[in-house]
């Protein structure tokens, strides 16, 4: 096996591993010591025994979430593959390399979940064929152009990545009997997050008005999109009122605190357009 290989993996997963690391050759090091922690994350299918013993008595219901998060991976490595494979589409720059960073990341979650099911002796579900236009297989949604306007396609992904954000925190508590599962799930749920921002950055940088997180129930300019939103506008946290808690904290200030998490009914609902 190729550590610096599986190194270069982890990676992927976890843009920031190196943050916590003096370097490659020092993780290489610890990579034994740290390989519980790498088993979470971790994407070469040569780990198996080490996924095996993390997620081999996974009960059924947390491997119908992971499915559930493979499919939702599915559709954005799918997206951000083609977006990159079209000529002309994405600008050379930040654009290019922010689409092709994502695409790596999406692309090494579906791999992930996908080991992480079959050691849990778990049948991973098939990849859905995609109507990215929105259409239900029409291929003449509201986001016809996704393919062909760049502003398009930034809109249609900033809405794949702040449902993924919420979809994967509202699955928390049903991966809560699993500490593996629920930290692999919540690490993937950070880089998600750091997904939306950069998109949100470049729509701000070509005018759009939005924030790098979400404000409110704010659809930042993106038509069709409330049910991704919806509930986004509360301030009660843990029966606190947030904005009640010292002077000058506003509705949107609570708001943008906290991402409320979505059901995999809502989030199910949301994406049904974009699968055939």
């Amino acid at each position: 096996m190729n550590l610096h290989n599986v190194i270069n993996e982890i990676e992927k997963v976890d843009p920031e591993i190196y943050d916590r690391l003096d370097g490659r050759r020092d993780a290489i090091k610890k990579f034994t010591g740290f390989a519980g922690k790498a088993a979470l994350l971790a994407i070469p299918f040569g780990l198996g025994s080490m996924f095996k013993k993390a997620y081999g008595q996974t009960p059924a219901s947390i491997v119908a979430v992971l499915n559930y998060a493979l499919t939702l991976e599915y559709l954005e490595a799918e997206f951000y593959t083609r977006a990159v494979a079209t000529p002309g589409l994405v600008p050379a720059g930040v654009g290019a390399t922010t689409f092709t960073t994502i695409r790596d990341h999406e692309n090494a979650h579906v791999a992930f979940l996908r080991s992480a099911i079959i050691a849990s002796s778990g049948t991973p579900v098939a990849k859905p064929n995609f109507d990215f236009t929105g259409g239900n297989g029409s291929m003449a949604g509201p986001y016809a152009t996704v393919f062909t306007s760049y502003d398009t396609l930034l809109a249609v992904a900033q809405a794949f990545e702040d449902t993924g954000v919420r979809a994967y925190k509202g699955q928390a508590g049903a991966l809560i009997s699993n500490n593996d599962v629920l930290t692999a799930a919540l690490r993937i749920h950070s880089v998600e997050a750091r997904h939306a921002a950069a998109i949100r950055r470049i729509r701000r940088e070509r005018g759009a008005t939005v924030k790098p997180w979400i404000t409110g129930n704010n659809t930042g300019g993106v038509p069709g999109v409330d049910a991704v939103y919806a509930g986004e506008e509360n301030t009660m946290q843990a029966g606190v009122n947030i904005t009640g808690i010292e002077a000058g904290v506003s509705v949107d200030d609570a708001t943008e605190a906290f991402d409320e998490p979505l059901t995999m009914a809502q989030v199910l609902a949301i994406v049904d357009p974009f699968i055939v």
